[in-house]
């Protein structure tokens, strides 16, 4: 910025003119040769090394008579060095917004639209309204089409048509805050791109913007020049701001149990963005380009490009949004039944954490190709009924439950036979107010599907990584035989004492692995089960008899 002061303050003393206008400059030509140029007027150098997309704050210049813009290399001796001449009749007390675009080498660029000086006559150096943020909106991309612009964060529509190259779009006199913008064709059915523009979270309440579209859509056929994007001139000039491109946050979870896709490599717009990913395991949240078309491919594991894939999904999220996206399903042809294809399964209302830091808020997700519609009951708590008729591929949206541990009993859809239960120990394991996704993944019969994984329920982290096993618990519920038996104190920490059977049964302590701890007798006449040597945490007494478990209680261990 040194050196674009100093060339002005001198031009200003140059110049002791009795009409002047206000003039602010923009460096928007992309073409390489270009990236610095000098600035001449009237054969005098304004602006040495004036980079692109950097801009001259305001400054004064001659108005009444007409005089010579000349612009230079940037290692130009002087006057007669230059590439172009721009002769120009400034307006006394005008403001005026002049933006430098367009192509100077002659080949390596298509299009190649001349190199030339843009200029606006109706400049502001501050918004209209201090509540308001003021934008001047510039086409200034050599190969992108005729563009609509539609907000679409806080629903505004519209607000520049069918603006094309090298055309301003008059003043937008928008209330300060953050928009979403989608920059569409002429149509506004296709999105070229989508942005953020955060006028409030930027603090910039009162001012006065220029908004250009710089860079190229295809650098591949512009020398790899800059790739295309919204930058911001602000009235103060310098470096031009980008405008973030719209994201969404998403994590990829690999629940397809088919042995062929038990590691998968996974493209985005063909570019490798997951290796090696394992059934199983599951990515962090990641962000992903918003607003505009993307293509995921997946690939076998040993893929060399995106050529190799063996399916290929279009997608476009929403900006700001956060997504849940589970691969499931068979791609083998055969091995397996039922064979449902390989597919992605997407929730669009993903969380990061729970919305109360005392709950733990849980996405239920069926993705077990062989197992029924099916109901979940906690009876560990007594919540009952939490996920109801859950066919494949379904999301359940998500449970915020108080952390506790829970245990979770999988039901057909009628919620009278079991099949399957499982300890959800979330207080031991101390995720208050974490967001979790539990997956049904695996094979109820994998004698049926080509003996791959059994059946379970399987936990992602926000974090990604290996998915976490929910522990088996025991398939059934309490019998009326064990309805009045009561153990005391619970918790406990040396002993437990059983207070209602009638009669002699076994009594199996197993901790939330499903691993049996001790084995004892328990009667009217033996009460006590000691349990001092026990770790804290939640357990269980299965009680049986004669060999048959007729029912559970549990406890827990301080």
């Amino acid at each position: 910025m040194k050196k674009l002061l100093l060339p002005i303050i001198v031009l200003a003393i140059q110049f002791s003119f009795a009409q002047t206008a206000r003039v602010q400059i923009i460096h928007n030509s992309a073409d390489l040769a270009a990236e610095e140029v000098d600035i001449y007027v009237d054969g005098a150098l304004a602006l040495d090394d004036f980079a692109f997309r950097t801009a001259t704050p305001f400054i004064d210049l001659p108005a009444g008579s007409e005089f010579d813009i000349d612009v230079a290399p940037s290692d130009s001796g002087d006057v007669g060095d230059s590439i172009a001449t721009f002769p120009v009749t400034l307006t006394e007390g005008n403001t005026y917004i002049v933006v430098a675009d367009g192509i100077v080498s002659p080949t390596g660029y298509n299009p190649a639209p001349p190199f030339g000086l843009q200029i606006y006559d109706m400049g502001r150096e501050a918004a209209s309204d201090p509540a308001n943020t003021d934008v001047l909106v510039h086409h200034g991309a050599t190969d992108a089409p005729t563009v609509d612009v539609v907000e679409v964060g806080v629903g505004a529509g519209t607000i520049v048509d069918d603006m094309a190259y090298t055309d301003f779009q008059g003043y937008l006199e928008l209330p300060t805050a953050d928009y979403t913008l989608e920059v569409r064709d002429e149509t506004g059915s296709v999105t070229v791109a989508s942005y953020e523009a955060p006028l409030a979270g930027l603090g910039l309440d009162g001012a006065a913007l220029v908004a250009v579209a710089s860079g190229f859509l295809d650098p591949s056929m512009n020398s790899n020049g800059p790739a295309f994007g919204i930058w911001v001139a602000l009235p103060s000039g310098g470096d031009l701001i980008e405008l973030p491109v719209s994201m969404a946050r998403v994590q990829v979870i690999h629940n397809s149990a088919d042995a062929a896709a038990s590691e998968v490599d996974v493209y985005i717009n063909g570019a490798l963005a997951v290796d090696n990913f394992a059934f199983r395991t599951a990515t962090p949240f990641i962000d992903l380009n918003a607003g505009v078309e993307i293509e995921i491919a997946v690939a076998p594991g040993n893929s060399t490009d995106v050529g190799d894939a063996i399916a290929t999904f279009p997608l476009t999220l929403a900006a700001n949004a956060t997504y849940v996206v589970v691969a499931d399903g068979i791609v083998s042809p055969t091995g397996y039944n039922p064979v449902p294809p390989f597919g992605l399964e997407i929730y669009d209302m993903g969380r990061e954490a729970a919305t109360s830091p005392t709950n733990t808020d849980v996405l239920v997700h069926h993705g077990s190709t062989d197992a029924p519609t099916v109901d979940v009951v906690e009876n560990g708590v007594g919540a009952g009924t939490i996920v109801d008729n859950l066919a494949y591929t379904d999301f359940q949206g998500y449970l915020e439950l108080p952390t506790a541990d829970y245990v979770l009993q999988i039901r057909d859809e009628t919620g009278t036979v079991g099949v399957a239960a499982f300890g959800a120990p979330l207080a031991t394991l101390t995720l208050d107010g974490a967001a979790l996704v539990v997956v049904a993944s695996g094979f109820l019969d994998p004698s049926q599907n080509s003996n791959g994984p059994a059946f379970g329920l399987w936990v992602a982290l926000t974090t990604g990584g290996d998915l976490v096993e929910l522990p088996a618990d025991v398939l059934g519920t309490e019998t009326n035989a064990l309805q009045n038996v009561v153990l005391y104190p619970n918790p406990g920490t040396e002993i437990i004492n059983i207070k209602g059977l009638e009669g002699t049964y076994s009594g199996q302590i197993i901790d939330m692995q499903g691993r049996v701890l001790t084995t004892s007798t328990v009667s009217p006449d033996q009460q006590e089960i000691v349990i001092g040597t026990l770790s804290q945490g939640i357990y269980q007494l299965i009680i049986s008899q004669n060999s048959k478990v007729v029912g559970t209680k549990r406890f827990i261990k301080n």
